[in-house]
């Protein structure tokens, strides 16, 4: 098994796991943010999104490799197939006219409340395809390290979710997944390999239990310079994009254990989903700001603002972006 680019890079001691990831050794910890700068107060922690020119602890940006904000080309080609093969099937898997797809989200609080917000948005748009059925899988309290474990009891949670929507395994097609670590402590880059290395596992727990699920989207988490508590504070809410930009760039090399093609595919096709993170009230060049009132009081999961803002991201998303409308708008 390969060892994860990033690895190499840093030139981390790692050790090979089941699952053909890598986990590496951490350095120290970062220091914590002055006391003054905690809280409403710390709009800003001086971070370049990674759809912005620049590098980052010597990594350069961009949610794809060469700094691009745009998968690779023969990438995008293999999802469009995919996306485009994407049909109404009946409770068995089969193809039928009367039958459903569906798009699932896995993650956590924050995960849930924002997709909470984006189903009611998506149920109102008459540009939707009429039989895709939208189930909210994400969950409080699941991180990256529950949904990778298969006897969590995220799965069965979600397989009721499913049932109460009348949607089978073999229909769902599509997940959005934006996943996080509870109280991070390793320091960069240790914590956002542990992070990429489980959302690759994350992805082949999905595809074994949903065998027609064809494509998946990443997103990394908002802006946490507001956190008043060590649940998921910067800089770790920033470098989570890291993590989900190394386990795509792990498929765009070819790492087995994201292979996509064949009936025996360990994973979906990955792509990213809306990047969402911004540098808190400094604007990136999208426009895109956060303001403390988009949080709740812990400055961690957002206020109704919040899952507003992220909710009309994800429906610009499938409806623009050239594989998700493929199978999200009525054609």
């Amino acid at each position: 098994m390969r060892v994860l680019s990033v690895v190499v890079t840093v030139a981390l001691t790692a050790a090979c796991g089941r699952d053909g990831v890598v986990t590496p050794v951490s350095p120290d910890p970062p220091a914590p943010p002055p006391v003054s700068e905690v809280g409403c107060a710390r709009t800003s922690v001086g971070l370049t999104p990674l759809i912005e020119p620049g590098s980052y602890q010597g990594h350069p940006l961009g949610l794809y490799p060469g700094g691009q904000n745009q998968p690779p080309g023969d990438h995008l080609a293999a999802g469009l197939d995919l996306a485009r093969g994407v049909e109404p099937l009946d409770a068995s898997g089969q193809p039928s006219p009367a039958g459903r797809f569906a798009l699932i989200s896995i993650g956590m609080s924050n995960t849930t409340q924002e997709f909470s917000a984006f189903v009611p948005l998506a149920a109102a748009d008459s540009s939707r395809h009429p039989r895709l059925a939208i189930v909210d899988g994400a969950q409080g309290g699941m991180t990256a390290a529950d949904w990778q474990n298969p006897g969590c009891s995220c799965w069965s949670v979600l397989e009721v979710r499913l049932q109460n929507a009348g949607v089978s395994r073999q229909q769902v097609v599509a997940a959005w997944i934006k996943v996080a670590d509870r109280q991070p402590s390793t320091g960069w880059p240790a914590h956002a390999q542990t992070l990429a290395n489980e959302t690759i596992v994350v992805l082949q727990r999905l595809k074994a239990r949903f065998p027609n699920l064809r494509l998946a989207y990443l997103s990394s988490r908002i802006y946490a310079g507001y956190a008043t508590t060590t649940l998921n504070p910067e800089p770790y809410a920033y470098e989570s994009g890291f993590a989900m930009r190394w386990a795509i760039d792990e498929q765009l090399a070819g790492n087995p254990a994201l292979r996509y093609t064949g009936d025996d595919a360990p994973a979906p096709w990955i792509a990213w989903g809306p990047y969402l993170w911004a540098d808190g009230l400094r604007a990136r060049s999208d426009g895109l700001t956060w303001a403390c009132s988009d949080f709740q009081s812990d400055g961690t999961h957002p206020s109704p603002s919040g899952r507003q803002k992220v909710a009309e991201r994800l429906l610009d998303f499938v409806r623009t972006d050239p594989t998700a409308s493929e199978w999200y708008l009525q054609r």
